[in-house]
């Protein structure tokens, strides 16, 4: 970092916020995914003004910015791919209000989700987006990569609860965008563009976000199957009967073992996959609609259907699917992990198609996910340092990603495209599709500031590459 730039960032941010220390920027060259890549420079800002202004000075000096909240991104979207500075947001968290009148939540971008939950719902309402790594997750990262979750299925994503905020542009302008009115169509929807834009074509520096009265009762039921494809047509059985669950989680065999392995928690090892199913809603109604995913289950041939009796035994369900992220890391040291999603009925398909690629490239390949709204987590455990087995984890990345396209399906539901998925997205959105993105990214930012190596792919990379 040149002298010059380096004085004229510390008239902007006191030095105790203003990260050099080679162990320091080593500690903000990674994220959740497994690619590192090393900063000139953390930089801690606290308020809009600060960000603005270091975005200014970035547009000058010609440097690149990437915004990071808790670095739980699963696609790489806050690595820092091309030097330059970082910016650490998850320090701004001064404000966490709720409307309760108006079922409102204006947060800083710092505040866990986990904590806007929980401030949400002891006023008796609800922020129905929940992604797993909710306990350590930033509102502002959730919302610039779209992250949702189990509810997804019957509340929707992430975006349909944003509803204004106050945005740095790639230029250094603060801008709001939306306000505190569920209706709103005043011009073009800023607020939607930003939202899942990954840190691209603007910074949020606070959030008004729409909350929904707290549901007055839910129940909870784990299904087990010989067959993954039975776990299948249960899920879309039980969608077709009327029933919006809550949530749809899936578990392989393989995912299974790895909890009990890793914690046990009373799953059939020889089971072929689990399904969990929550419905909530009025205490009647929900009795009914447990009643009724209990009997499909059972139609479609599950060896086992277990309802939780109490919160206790809710929670134990719950904790069992938690648990497999940490599970399947214990199986080796790099975890690559997808989210291909594909419509409802092509789950069985996609399954399939993933346990011959799976065969194919002899590799460690578990799934799980949000099986209600389609949205599965293959995830393949290897190690970096392998490189021929590496190769191989690449070729079935690519088929992984071409099944999904072929299914009808999207490169991703909720992980963001990053760096991983760049190499496909004109294969989903054609040329066209792709040259008008790259259009609005070049308005916004003409001196690609703002985290640039992202979501577009490279010239001439038609692939994913994980090694070197």
């Amino acid at each position: 970092m040149k002298e010059e730039v380096l004085r004229q960032i510390q008239e902007i941010i006191p030095k105790e916020r203003i990260l050099t220390k080679l162990e320091d920027l080593h500690a903000y060259s990674y994220d959740a995914s497994f690619g590192e890549y090393l900063p000139e420079l953390v930089i801690q800002p606290e308020s809009a003004v600060e960000v603005s202004k270091i975005l200014k000075l970035a547009n000058e000096f010609k440097i690149p910015i990437y915004p990071r909240g808790s670095a739980t991104s699963l696609s790489g979207g806050p690595l820092p791919v091309k030097g330059g500075i970082v910016l650490d947001m998850s320090q701004m968290r001064s404000k966490l209000i709720i409307d309760r009148e108006n079922l409102l939540a204006i947060v800083s971008p710092g505040i866990k989700t986990a904590e806007l939950h929980r401030k949400a719902e002891e006023v008796g309402l609800f922020y129905p987006p929940d992604p797993s790594s909710s306990q350590v997750s930033t509102i502002g990262g959730n919302l610039l990569e779209n992250s949702s979750g189990p509810k997804g299925l019957k509340y929707g994503t992430t975006k349909e609860y944003v509803i204004g905020l106050e945005v740095v542009t790639p230029t250094g302008e603060i801008v709001r965008t939306g306000g505190k009115t569920v209706k709103n169509v005043t011009g073009y929807d800023l607020t939607r563009l930003i939202v899942g834009s990954e840190g691209t074509l603007g910074i949020v520096t606070e959030a008004t976000l729409r909350l929904i009265p707290k549901p007055q009762a839910r129940k909870t039921l784990l299904a087990t199957f010989e067959r993954v494809v039975d776990s299948g047509h249960a899920i879309t059985k039980i969608l077709a009967s009327g029933i919006l669950p809550a949530a749809m989680e899936l578990m392989d065999n393989a995912c299974i073992r790895a909890v009990e392995n890793f914690s046990p928690s009373g799953l059939p090892v020889d089971a072929g996959a689990l399904v969990i199913i929550e419905v909530d809603g009025h205490p009647l109604a929900i009795e009914e609609e447990i009643k009724k995913c209990e009997e499909i289950c059972h139609e479609v041939g599950a060896t086992s259907v277990r309802t939780a009796q109490n919160e206790k035994e809710r929670q134990e369900i719950w904790s069992a699917r938690r648990k497999v992220s940490p599970a399947i890391t214990q199986a080796g040291p790099t975890k690559i992990s997808e989210d291909a999603t594909v419509p409802r009925s092509k789950i069985p398909e996609m399954m399939e198609r993933l346990y011959q690629i799976r065969d194919k490239y002899q590799l460690h390949l578990v799934v799980f996910g949000h099986a209600g709204d389609g949205n599965l987590h293959p995830n393949i455990i290897t190690d970096k340092r392998n490189i021929e087995e590496m190769k191989r984890v690449e070729n079935a990345v690519s088929e992984i990603f071409e099944a999904a396209l072929e299914l009808g399906g999207t490169l991703s539901g909720e992980h963001g495209i990053g760096i991983l998925k760049a190499p496909y997205m004109e294969m989903e959105l054609g040329a066209a599709g792709l040259d008008l993105m790259r259009k609005i990214k070049e308005a916004w930012d003409p001196n690609n500031i703002l985290n640039p190596g992202k979501i577009f792919p490279q010239p001439g990379q038609t692939k994913v590459v994980l090694t070197e």
